[in-house]
């Protein structure tokens, strides 16, 4: 069954779903591009590792030694000193615990000297809003971006604080960034919202290349038929995240539209 939705499924963005629907859209790139590339380049998945917390808090530690101060007391004093129960009785809570993050990205690497030509990323909501995860995502961005090799960042995630922002405070659900090295630091950016089909864009690779047109509203498409997410999706509920009331209205006119309301 196709997505009720011209672009962007929202329902897609939930937590639940959106890690596999990353994994899967990267998979996807990678077989759309690759017979495209051939025989001068070759796409490949990398993996970015870095560790976060659920509240991006530091962890808490507990020292090794215990320092006390003061006279020393005999065995004797020791034992005549009363014990005073606890008055106050414990409770369970949750301590903040490392956890492993890995987000998998594409790169279009050059067949003969392996340079690094062309980066793709699809973000995740950890770019967005964790400390750590924006900061590793950042740290590599402007890595990329300070070299000879062009950036494509794709945001599908209308939660969270972008990561590049507009001029003149337009405002949009959904960011897409092409960024060339021969043009930095003018970059493009094909700004859309929930109602809007995902904008095609030609992949930049180095200067009188021919470029391929990266249609990821095809491949979307095709990975919410392959997924099956239309056995799980609930569409009575609302989306996660939440869509704006005028977004609602028209997100339910569509639902009633396809009888799935």
């Amino acid at each position: 069954m196709t997505s009720p939705f011209p672009g962007i499924n929202p329902y897609l963005e939930n937590p639940v779903f959106w890690t596999e629907v990353h994994n899967m859209l990267i998979a996807a790139i990678f077989n759309e591009l690759n017979p495209q590339l051939r025989p001068k380049y070759k796409v490949a998945i990398e993996k970015r590792v870095y560790q976060t917390t659920d509240e991006d808090s530091l962890l808490i530690g507990v020292a090794d030694v215990a320092v006390q101060s003061g006279k020393k007391t005999s065995l004797q004093e020791k034992t005549s000193v009363a014990v005073a129960l606890p008055l106050i009785e414990a409770v369970t809570v949750d301590v903040t615990m490392p956890e492993t993050v890995k987000e998998t990205y594409l790169e279009v690497r050059d067949i003969i000297t392996q340079e690094v030509v062309t980066v793709i990323e699809i973000l995740s909501p950890k770019n967005k809003r964790s400390v750590e995860g924006r900061n590793a995502y950042t740290k590599k961005r402007l890595e990329v971006l300070g070299s000879y090799t062009n950036l494509v960042e794709v945001d599908l995630l209308r939660d969270g604080k972008p990561v590049q922002q507009a001029h003149n405070n337009l405002q949009s659900d959904y960011r897409i960034l092409v960024s060339r090295a021969s043009r930095c630091p003018k970059a493009d950016l094909y700004a859309f919202n929930l109602q809007h089909p995902i904008p095609s864009f030609p992949l930049p690779l180095r200067e009188n290349d021919t470029e391929p047109l990266l249609d990821i509203q095809t491949l979307v498409a095709q990975l919410y038929d392959k997924g099956n997410y239309d056995l799980v999706i609930d569409y009575r509920i609302e989306p996660v995240p939440p869509v704006s009331l005028e977004q609602a209205t028209w997100l339910d006119g569509i639902l009633r539209q396809n009888q799935l309301r």
